[in-house]
């Protein structure tokens, strides 16, 4: 019985609040332009880079100055990976979850708006990769909320909206699963909160993941009901 589990990255399964917070910052301080309060940077985490700047940059900027604003997040975003101290945790149970969704033979997918370089970096200090069968990034074609990740993620392992579900911490997760025809399951502990999630129409929003482990197991008996 196929069942396929997407997952998105920041905020679902690393914790990566303060490396993206602390770039934004220092983006915007680089090009001289005032910071965004932290509580709008939140809000567009799962947009590309370039979508989500344009968002958060003051209306009139150029297109040549919103290009050095993500130049410049791009470089503040590497130096602090650098940094002494630096740390980019796995939230407690996702690494357990994805192991059990393994054990119970799920086909298990990525759809993210980091860049496969960004995903490589996780990879890198974290011994995930091999849990996941695709891997969609933004650089791969339209962005979150457009569906086109979570239909290539399917298309990719023949599976069919009802037997596939998306599991993320942001709005932009849940209208892409949404979009893309599938169920959606919020998880509270990321960037975006339960509120925010539920407005959106999140099928379920998960405060932890001892929760979100057994709703996967109810749809991994019997998909699409």
């Amino acid at each position: 019985m196929l069942k396929l589990a997407i997952w998105d990255m920041d905020g679902t399964i690393v914790d990566s609040r303060d490396v993206i917070l602390t770039a934004m910052t220092r983006a915007f301080e680089t090009c001289d332009l005032a910071p965004p309060a932290h509580d709008e940077t939140r809000k567009i985490v799962g947009l590309s880079l370039h979508d989500g700047c344009r968002i958060l940059a003051p209306d009139d900027i150029s297109d040549g100055k919103l290009d050095d604003l993500v130049g410049a997040y791009r470089d503040a975003f590497i130096l602090r990976r650098t940094e002494p101290g630096f740390l980019e945790p796995l939230y407690d149970g996702a690494m357990e979850t994805l192991q059990q969704l393994r054990d119970d033979n799920w086909l298990i997918a990525m759809a993210t708006g980091k860049s496969h370089r960004g995903i490589r970096a996780i990879f890198e200090m974290h011994p995930l990769e091999s849990y996941f069968d695709t891997i969609w990034c933004a650089d791969d074609g339209p962005g979150k909320p457009h569906p086109f990740m979570v239909e290539q993620a399917m298309g990719a392992l023949g599976a069919e909206p009802h037997q596939s579900l998306m599991i993320g911490d942001a709005i932009h997760d849940v209208n892409m699963g949404n979009a893309a025809g599938v169920r959606t399951l919020g998880v509270s502990w990321g960037f975006g909160t339960a509120g925010e999630l539920e407005a959106v129409g999140a099928h379920e929003v998960h405060l932890s993941f001892a929760t979100l482990q057994e709703s996967l197991a109810r749809f991994g008996l019997n998909p699409g009901n």
